[in-house]
C-alpha cells in the first residue's frame, strides 16, 4: 500500500507551540514526573530485601537511570522530537523499532497515572473523607483541563506543585537528621535465605524482588525529552535539563532511603503506606507530620499532572506519523493536542475503577524497562550506524554508558517478574495487541516514510506551513 504524503494542511494542525520551556521547566519536568516515588512505594522495597538488600537494588537502579538519562541527553539534542524514545528508536531501528519502543513507554505512561489517581483518591479519603469514582474523575478532568489552556501555563503549574513536594521532603530531612541511628538500618532479623545476613536479612533473591522498588525512586524521569519541540534551545536545554533533574532525583532518593529508616528503623517503614509521615510521628514531630501528608497528595499530584503531559506528546508524535489514528494529533489554536490528552484520559479513568493500583503500578514497570532496553540499544545503534549524526551533547563513555543501562534495564524486568508475575504476564499481552496492530494495520498507513523524512516533518517551520498558498506539492519536497 502506497504511504500518505505529506502536506501543508495536515501539517499545519498538528504544531506544538516551541520554544516554551528553558532547562530550568524541563528539568523541574524531571523532576515532577518522578516525585511522588519519594513519598511512597519505594519503601516495600525494604520488606522485600531488608534495608541493605534494598540499597544495593536502589543503587543498581540509580546506576541504570543515570546510564539512561546520560544516553538520552546525546540522542534528545541530536534529534529534538516529540516522541522522545520512540523518535530515537525509529532513527535507529526503523519503523517497526520506533514502533515497539513507544508502544512500550505509551503502556508506562498510560497505565501509571491511573495507578496514581487511585493513591490520590486514598489520600483525599485520609484528609477529607471521600474516595472513589468521583474522586478519580474530578482530577482527570482538573488536570487534563489545565493541559487544554496551553502548555507554558500548565508546565508553570505543575513547577508550583512540585515546588511544594519538594519542600516537604527536604523539611522532613532536617527533622530527622538528629534522630538518626545507623543501628535502625538493620533491625530486621536474618532469614535463611542464600546470601542472607543482617545487611541483607532476605538474602540475594530479596535483592532481586527490590529492583522495581528502586526504580520507583527515578521511574519517568526519562520522559524529559518528549518536551524537545517545545523547548527554546533544544540542543542546549535538553540535556541540561535531564540530567540536571536526575542529579536532584539521586540526592533526594538518598535522603529518604537513608534517613527515614535510620530515624524510625527499616521494619516500620518497609511496611509504611505514608513513611515520611511515619518516620516524623515516630521521631516526636506530629505536626511536621501533619503538613507532610498534605504536602504528600501534592507529590502525588505533581507526577499525575506531568504524566498526563507525557503521555500526550507520545500519542501526538505516534498519532502524526500514522502509527496511531491520525486525529489524535490534531492540535488546538493554543497549540495543545487535544484528542492525545483526552482519549488517554479517558482510557486512564476507566482503568482506575479496577481500584488495583498495586497491579498498574508493576505493569508500567515492565512497560519501562522494555523501554529503556530499546532506548539503550538505539544509543548504541545509531553510534555505530550513524558516526557524523550531528551530536551536540555526547554520553561520556559512550556505547559502553548505554551498554550499562541496556543491560541492568533487562536485568530490572526479570525482577518485575520476581515480584509479580501477574502483572508481567498481563503486560506482555497487552505488548502483543499492540505490537499485532501495527504489523497488521498502521505500519502501511504511516505518513512519513523514513526516519530523516520524519524529522524534517518534525523541524519543519510554523510559519512555513501556517496560511500558506502555495503548492503543497512544494513542502512535501522540501520533506
Amino acid at each position: 500500500m502506497t504511504q500518505p504524503s505529506v502536506d501543508e494542511a495536515y501539517l499545519a494542525k498538528r504544531q506544538l507551540r516551541k520554544g516554551t520551556a528553558g532547562w530550568m521547566l524541563l528539568a523541574g519536568l524531571g523532576v515532577s514526573y518522578v516525585i511522588s516515588g519519594d513519598f511512597a512505594g519505594w519503601n516495600f522495597g525494604i520488606a522485600e530485601a531488608g534495608w541493605g538488600g534494598f540499597a544495593i537494588a536502589a543503587c543498581l537502579m540509580a546506576l541504570m537511570y543515570l546510564a539512561l538519562v546520560l544516553s538520552l541527553a546525546e540522542m534528545s539534542a541530536a534529534i529534538p522530537a516529540a516522541g522522545g524514545g520512540y523518535s530515537f528508536a525509529r532513527q535507529a531501528m526503523g519503523p517497526a523499532g520506533g514502533y515497539l519502543t513507544g508502544l512500550a513507554v505509551l503502556i508506562e505512561y498510560a497505565l501509571a497515572p491511573a495507578a496514581i489517581v487511585i493513591f490520590i483518591g486514598a489520600a483525599v479519603e485520609s484528609l477529607l473523607g471521600i474516595n472513589g469514582p468521583l474522586v478519580y474523575l474530578i482530577f482527570y478532568a482538573l488536570f487534563i483541563g489545565i493541559h487544554l489552556a496551553g502548555v507554558g501555563e500548565a508546565l508553570k503549574v505543575m513547577m508550583v506543585i512540585s515546588g511544594l513536594a519538594v519542600f516537604a521532603i527536604l523539611a522532613t530531612a532536617v527533622a530527622l537528621i538528629g534522630d538518626f541511628d545507623a543501628t535502625n538500618l538493620f533491625d530486621i532479623a536474618p532469614t535463611d535465605a542464600a546470601g542472607a545476613s543482617t545487611f541483607m536479612p532476605f538474602g540475594w533473591y530479596g535483592v532481586w524482588a527490590a529492583l522495581p522498588f528502586g526504580m520507583w525512586l527515578f521511574l519517568a524521569v526519562e520522559g524529559v525529552p518528549l518536551a524537545a519541540e517545545e523547548a527554546k534551545d533544544p540542543a542546549r536545554d535538553m540535556p541540561k535539563g535531564i540530567i540536571g533533574a536526575m542529579l536532584f532525583l539521586l540526592f533526594t532518593a538518598l535522603l529518604v532511603v537513608v534517613l527515614l529508616a535510620g530515624a524510625a528503623g527499616a521494619e516500620m517503614i518497609g511496611q509504611s503506606g505514608v513513611p515520611l509521615v511515619d518516620a516524623l510521628n515516630a521521631a516526636g514531630n506530629p505536626t511536621l507530620a501533619t503538613v507532610v501528608n498534605v504536602l504528600g497528595l501534592a507529590g502525588l499530584i505533581a507526577s499525575f499532572f506531568s504524566i498526563i503531559y507525557g503521555y500526550s506528546r507520545l500519542v501526538f508524535a505516534l498519532s502524526r506519523a500514522g502509527y496511531l489514528p491520525k486525529a489524535l494529533s490534531l492540535t488546538s489554536g493554543r497549540k495543545v493536542p487535544y484528542l492525545a490528552l483526552i482519549v488517554p484520559g479517558v482510557f486512564g479513568f476507566l482503568v482506575s475503577l479496577s481500584g488495583e493500583g498495586d497491579l498498574m503500578l508493576g505493569m508500567a514497570v515492565v512497560g519501562a524497562t522494555i523501554s529503556y532496553a530499546l532506548m539503550a540499544l538505539s544509543h548504541i545503534l545509531l553510534r555505530v550506524k550513524q558516526p557524523d549524526l550531528p551530536r551536540p551533547y555526547k554520553t561520556p563513555g559512550g556505547v559502553v554508558t548505554s551498554g550499562i543501562a541496556l543491560v541492568l534495564s533487562l536485568v530490572a524486568l526479570t525482577g518485575v517478574y520476581a515480584f509479580d508475575p501477574r502483572a508481567f504476564n498481563y503486560t506482555i499481552v497487552l505488548f502483543i495487541v499492540g505490537a499485532a496492530y501495527f504489523f497488521l494495520y498502521s505500519k502501511h498507513h504511516l505518513v512519513a516514510k523514513t526516519a530523516e523524512e520524519e524529522f524534517a516533518l518534525v523541524v519543519a517551520s510554523p510559519e512555513d506551513l501556517e496560511g500558506s498558498d502555495s503548492d503543497p506539492a512544494v513542502t512535501t519536497a522540501k520533506l
